[in-house]
């Protein structure tokens, strides 16, 4: 990329295409002026000289989902908080889609070429950096891309997902974590039993516009549990788990309210998984439903809930305001309609003046089972409850 000029850029610093974000957010807010265009900007490029380019990284996917608030002068001449859209989720493919390849970037001191930036709507949510076929996956990680997060940052400022990739093999991961961390892609669909780790295969299960969109809204999370912060993508097996049991829940009159069984090797973050079709369910389709997760065991209650808790799910809200402590009080959470609820499954069989299995039987619920591949006691019961 000889000329910064090509991709609207006004120097090899910038990272944001403008000329492709600016026509997207114009098409996206119909009541958009090049004034509050600029504040979007303004924000969207202001760095807090103290955060971590994590921190950085969470606040602009904060943005990105929710949109970015601005001044908006009203009919009365009066300044109005709204917030402009970035993205369209609901349409993936009026959304702007661009490759780009050896792409020149400075930073404050080094300049650097990237092998491949993919931007949307003029941001850069994806990295890759390319090896050949005889060079290990894990050289473009420890010799390229730790190099990338020390002389030209700004890149993942804004970052969803980082691929490292030689050919027959490939590794996808977030912004921050470790290689081991970064994991393959080797099924496009549920039936595809054999699979295939190479680059081919993460390029079309997850990059077709779609599958891009979907990842970047509904399977990207922030855990902030033991003080840390940690970016978490989902894997395959629960991209791929989830939606089939998304699509089970959007078709549930059909299936008597049954969602399947969704088996998981142990290690391999059924916590997360649930959290992933919680949010999505919140996210993506109407109404109000309770979510209600069971457990065999007291510790892990605590684990999920704390899960939930950790990443953001649960608002401001505690976790404890959400575990049920009694027979009693399962009882009480499941008629006020909150949205989620944490309990242990043997509550359902202490004796009260209205057991909670009555209950649920007044309200139209679904079920999915989370469990080990290998025999032993049910791990999760995911029930949602239509609202009241």
């Amino acid at each position: 990329m000889k000329n910064p000029q090509s991709l609207g850029r006004s120097s090899y610093k910038e990272i944001i295409l403008k000329r492709f974000l600016k026509e997207a957010v114009f098409n996206l807010n119909k009541w958009m002026t090049d004034d509050i265009f600029a504040q979007l900007v303004k924000t969207l490029s202001t760095k807090i000289s103290s955060d971590s380019a994590l921190q950085t990284n969470e606040k602009n996917y904060h943005f990105f989902k929710e949109g970015i608030e601005v001044a908006v002068q009203d009919e009365n001449g009066n300044y109005v908080k709204r917030k402009a859209q970035l993205f369209d989720f609901k349409h993936p493919e009026q959304n702007d889609f661009l490759a780009v390849q050896e792409m020149k970037i400075w930073g404050q001191v080094y300049h650097r070429r990237a092998d491949i930036v993919g931007f949307v709507n003029g941001i850069p949510l994806l990295f890759v950096e390319l090896k050949r076929d005889d060079v290990p996956v894990e050289n473009a990680y420890n010799g390229n891309y730790k190099d990338y997060l020390s002389t030209i940052p700004q890149v993942f400022y804004y970052n969803a997902f980082i691929m490292f990739a030689n050919g027959p093999e490939a590794k996808v991961g977030t912004l921050g974590a470790k290689f081991k961390f970064f994991h393959e892609w080797k099924r496009l669909s549920e039936d595809d039993e054999e699979g295939s780790v190479a680059f081919e295969t993460m390029l079309r299960g997850m990059c077709s516009k779609k599958n891009f969109m979907d990842l970047f809204e509904n399977f990207i999370l922030f855990d902030h549990a033991n003080g840390k912060v940690v970016k978490i993508l989902a894997r395959n097996h629960q991209f791929l788990g989830v939606n089939q049991a998304f699509e089970n829940y959007k078709a549930r009159k059909f299936k008597n309210g049954k969602l399947g069984v969704f088996w998981h090797t142990q290690g391999s973050g059924k916590s997360y998984s649930m959290l992933f079709l919680s949010q999505k369910i919140h996210r993506k389709l109407e109404g109000s439903p309770t979510i209600v997760i069971l457990t065999d065991r007291t510790e892990l209650n605590k684990q999920i809930s704390g899960t939930f808790e950790a990443c953001g799910v649960l608002g401001s809200v505690k976790a404890g305001k959400y575990i049920a402590s009694s027979g009693s009080d399962l009882v009480a959470k499941l008629k006020a309609n909150p949205a989620y609820i944490f309990s242990l499954i043997q509550k359902f069989n202490q004796s009260d003046q209205k057991p909670a299995a009555l209950v649920l039987r007044e309200r139209h619920f679904s079920a999915l089972t989370t469990s080990r591949s290998e025999p032993s006691a049910i791990m999760f019961l995911f029930m949602i409850l239509s609202a009241l």
